[in-house]
């Protein structure tokens, strides 16, 4: 079986508390774009975990495909598979490559071993391995709130609207990204969100001061894009991918740096 886990972006991220178990409560738009891995996963006499494209810089046991893999060994000792992850989503930064891989595992082993196993139920297994893993399951624009596991449907299509990604290489940790955030309410009406709102200075992510502090290429491709024609110019999760929305399709401008153009 072949899969293809996709990225997304945040249109607005605003930390809104702390939790008293650590972790912080957000407010987000998560939308889905076609910029994805490939991952196979078939059924065989023994388990075995491989990768190729983009390095990825830690011990396979760590990799969230392989966790989830465990996952549902212990819940459904399900037989041995072999899995092999082709990385293209860049590794921190902001695109939930990671998380997504892990989802997709989850629904491709439930489909390969016919569990049947509801939505409400891959969603909380989900969430057992990571805050955004839970939105990959339905893949479909979502807000998002709590710590990142409380998801509901929003009526956002962007499908008018080309996407233009560009990643300089950076790898963002999380920590890092969090030192500088002081959480506040959120000044953006999530609930009632339109595209309209798309151009109002509120919608905002408020990872953006802290991380374009210590990475100012950060604030440069944001105001390059901008001048470009983008409408709407973020940085998508804690980083360091920067994104912008055009209503015609934009060109590629800069070698040295990672580019992506999609129609949503």
């Amino acid at each position: 079986m072949i899969i293809f886990p996709n990225a997304k972006i945040n249109i607005g991220l605003n930390i809104t508390s702390k939790r008293k178990d650590g972790y912080h409560n957000l407010e987000s738009i998560f939308y889905p774009i076609n910029w994805v891995d490939i991952l196979e996963i078939n059924k065989s006499d023994r388990f075995e975990f491989t990768s190729s494209g983009l390095h990825i810089d830690s011990n396979p046991d760590n990799n969230l495909v392989v966790k989830a893999y465990r996952l549902m060994v212990d819940k459904f000792k399900i037989t041995p598979c072999q899995i092999h992850l082709h990385k293209q989503i860049p590794m921190g930064a902001g695109l939930g490559g990671g998380s997504a891989d892990a989802s997709f595992t989850l629904t491709a082993i439930n489909q390969l071993f016919n569990l049947n196993i509801s939505v409400f139920e891959l969603e909380k297994l989900a969430d057992e391995l990571g805050s955004d893993c839970p939105f990959f399951i339905n893949n479909t624009p979502k807000l998002v709130n709590g710590k990142g596991n409380l998801i509901s449907k929003i009526n956002l299509d962007l499908s008018d609207y080309y996407i233009k990604l560009v990643n300089p290489n950076i790898h963002v940790s999380t920590k890092e990204a969090f030192n500088g955030i002081t959480p506040k309410p959120s000044n953006t009406d999530y609930i009632n969100f339109s595209v309209n709102d798309l151009t109002n200075s509120k919608i905002t992510n408020d990872f953006e001061s802290t991380v374009f502090s210590i990475h100012p290429i950060l604030k440069d491709i944001k105001n390059t894009l901008e001048t470009e024609g983008s409408f709407f110019t973020s940085m998508t999760g804690t980083g360091s991918t920067i994104f912008g929305l055009f209503k015609n399709k934009p060109k590629f401008t800069c070698e040295k740096y990672t580019e992506k153009i999609i129609k949503l």
